[in-house]
């Protein structure tokens, strides 16, 4: 069954009201100018290959992609998504049953395994892409991007405005992208150097553990509130937003579940004729180790987070962008943007879901309103649209792809830095 929206919407709208490629009024002469080439030994980019005919008869073809694929949806894509959902809730359920009785090691193990990957279900597939309107052609008033909210320090509203406006519309546009780098590290050697940066691969792995609460912070854009583009009273809006979802998320990982594990293992001990001091003791054994568990799955979901976006747009392969080459850039150009600018991890069905499919972070890139679960049939036309106009097809297993990260954050805390050689046209791999 088609979707009950009755056609693909329009760019912006399509792009959940703020992102997206320029209307499809644009011409080929405003296409997006051939970087200047400004550090010695700079590749030059695929697109000075191109011609302006060639990025507007690419961008039409990706239009074409886009409007096939959402007219199919239906309940397929419906079933799919509702039954993550339940198979997030059926984990939390049986994560939070095994940690009751976390004291016990294998319970413990069990609980907090069971509760990491919930966690990164709940981030990654669910809570990103139902709040980049993936979902929204349902209708459902639950799973909607509007109504969604996550179970991580950043609120809805804010989010929504940094990642799915401010980064999807600027992918990878130095000076306007602020995901590039998160205003705190230097991982282009475009970035003017700072003696701060000299700290990046320290406060890399601070930021590794806790990128939940890093991102909250990145939201609130500091360089906006020094400039005093906001006013005093939306970022104290915006600071008790954060403060909520920080207390929810304190008082149920952090005290809630963790009373719930000692009051049950206190009365346990109870029935076992243990003595009041035994009670006690049983009770603040099982709220540590419950604690300790949450703490943990948290810690697991951030690190993970960060390992599969950081892939996504920081590897050796992506190209950045001043803001001069994209003056005037066409619906074709913002395409190609997309392309250069972000690089896929390769993996199994199961790492992919678990990735929230930002594995294939070039086709979410390319369509970020159309659900996730389409984006491995969608990949192999593109590679083919690579291949035909000579472009680069970023992939990669996710340990290359990761240790070029933190190459790079490694290499550019220090003063200088090259732009690392890039990819060559895709060329299919031979059977």
């Amino acid at each position: 069954m088609p979707p009950t929206a009755t056609q693909s919407p329009s760019a912006p709208k399509r792009l959940n009201e703020v992102e997206g490629p320029p209307p499809r009024t644009t011409t080929p002469e405003q296409a997006l100018r051939p970087p200047a080439g400004s550090i010695d030994g700079e590749p030059e980019s695929p697109l000075a290959r191109l011609t302006p005919a060639q990025i507007e008869a690419l961008g039409r073809e990706f239009d074409a992609i886009h409007d096939e694929v959402f007219a199919e949806l239906g309940d397929r894509d419906s079933r799919y998504i509702r039954s993550t959902i339940k198979l997030h809730r059926q984990l939390v359920l049986a994560a939070r049953a095994m940690l009751i009785g976390s004291r016990y090691k294998p319970l413990w193990l069990g609980g907090t395994a069971a509760l990491s990957v919930a966690k990164i279900l709940e981030n990654m597939e669910i809570g990103h892409n139902v709040m980049h309107g993936q979902w929204d052609w349902m209708n459902d008033p639950d799973i909607n991007s509007q109504n969604w909210d996550w179970d991580t320090a950043s609120p809805a509203d804010a989010w929504r405005h940094s990642h799915n406006y401010e980064h999807h519309t600027f992918t990878n546009i130095r000076g306007k992208d602020r995901d590039l780098g998160y205003e705190i590290m230097r991982i282009d050697p475009h970035q003017k150097w700072h003696p701060i940066y000299l700290l990046q691969p320290f406060y890399n792995l601070v930021l590794m553990g806790f990128f939940e609460w890093g991102v909250a912070l990145h939201d609130l854009n500091f360089d906006a509130i020094r400039a005093g583009e906001k006013s005093k009273g939306k970022v104290n809006r915006e600071l008790k937003a954060i403060g909520v979802k920080a207390r929810k998320q304190v008082v149920k990982d952090y005290i809630a579940f963790p009373l719930l594990s000692a009051a049950v293992s206190a009365l346990a001990s109870g029935q076992d004729g243990g003595s009041l001091s035994e009670r006690g003791s049983s009770a603040t054994r099982a709220f540590k180790s419950t604690l300790a568990a949450d703490f943990t799955a948290n810690i697991v979901r951030n690190v993970w987070a960060y390992s599969i976006i950081f892939c996504g747009h920081f590897p050796d392969q992506t190209y950045t962008f001043s803001q001069e080459e994209v003056e005037n850039e066409t619906r074709g150009g913002w395409y190609v943007r997309q392309l250069l600018g972000s690089a896929n991890i390769d993996g199994s069905p199961l790492f992919h879901l678990l990735a929230g499919n930002l594995s294939f972070q070039v086709e979410h890139h390319l369509y970020p309103d159309l659900p996730s679960s389409r984006y491995s049939e969608i990949a192999p036309r593109v590679r083919e649209i690579c291949r035909r106009y000579g472009l680069p097809y970023n992939t990669g297993p996710l340990g290359k792809q990761l240790g070029t990260v933190h190459r790079t954050i490694l290499r550019l805390a220090f003063p200088g830095g090259k732009v690392r050689p890039k990819p060559g046209p895709y060329q299919p791999e031979r059977a």
